[in-house]
């Protein structure tokens, strides 16, 4: 196997893999898996346990498919790494021939996402769905900003227009037939759409699934974003959760429901920025094979 894509020499790629240490070590320390008390941290943990990506392995930097490494780098210990003829480190290609079908559908998915327009009037109502008329099927360890009776009355209010089966999935059964369209996962590519804060969360999932083909500043890019809109999804949430230092947006008023709105909008902006390079990456990573 020769070496066909850009060499970082030795005294080139350590700098750049401090840097990505240094910045994960902050933006984690900045969103603690645990609380002052040692209990998880209802808003940042849920990250760590449902995308399931370790900080240790978060903290590996990685160059991505297509880019090689001189001199000694430790990627020799770690999977999916090859020695070229030229005696350089790279991602195995046969790694990328094993991940094709991922990659392939990962592209599919953002590219059908990406082509719709965002929807901006969910107004955070997943989180309302999923305890509805079922208060102990509360997922997160945080009371309720308003009693059970209001919290219903708030989902019964409005139409519940979720579009991501991931979300729609832990609704209540009788929060379930409420919604707008009834969701699966054989629908998920036709149903995704860029205002769906969830949807925007999940770029981190594709970008750390396909590690180490993509580099690593990308998936870096994708959890800082992840953490935003898991703050908006939080502060959104039926969940009472000021004492952490998240003030609510109250989307149960008109004038909540429109800061909601801004925020999701904003964060769409963003997010559609990153879920271009991914899919040029996916697309650069199919037309390598």
């Amino acid at each position: 196997m020769t070496t066909t894509g850009r060499v970082l020499a030795p005294d080139e790629w350590p700098q750049r893999a401090s840097t990505h240490r240094d910045r994960v070590d902050t933006l984690l320390a900045a969103h603690p898996q645990q609380t002052a008390s040692g209990e998880a941290h209802p808003v940042w943990q849920f990250l760590f346990r449902y995308y399931s990506h370790k900080p240790a392995q978060l903290r590996r930097w990685h160059p991505g498919f297509g880019v090689a490494l001189g001199g000694e780098p430790p990627h020799r210990q770690f999977p999916h790494y090859a020695v070229t003829d030229d005696g350089h480190l790279t991602v195995d290609p046969d790694h990328l021939a094993d991940r094709l079908t991922t990659v392939a559908f990962v592209h599919r998915l953002l590219s059908a996402t990406e082509s719709r327009a965002p929807r901006l009037n969910c107004f955070g109502l997943h989180e309302w769905a999923m305890v509805y008329r079922a208060p102990d099927t509360r997922r997160h360890p945080a009371p309720l900003r308003l009693s059970e009776t209001d919290t219903d009355a708030v989902v019964e209010a409005a139409d519940l227009r979720c579009t991501h089966f991931d979300a729609f999935r832990f609704f209540t059964d009788d929060a379930t037939g409420r919604n707008v369209e009834p969701l699966s996962r054989s629908t998920q590519v036709d149903r995704e759409q860029p205002g769906c804060v969830h949807a925007g969360m999940d770029l981190y999932k594709w970008a750390h699934k396909l590690v180490p083909l993509i580099d690593s500043e990308t998936v870096v890019d994708a959890l800082e974003l992840a953490f935003d809109l898991r703050e908006l999804d939080m502060r959104a949430s039926p969940y009472d959760l000021a004492g952490l230092g998240f003030a609510p947006i109250e989307i149960e008023s008109a004038r909540g429901r429109a800061e909601y709105v801004r925020l999701q909008a904003a964060s769409s902006r963003r997010a559609a920025v990153l879920r271009r390079r991914l899919i040029d990456r996916c697309a650069a990573l199919i037309s390598a094979t």
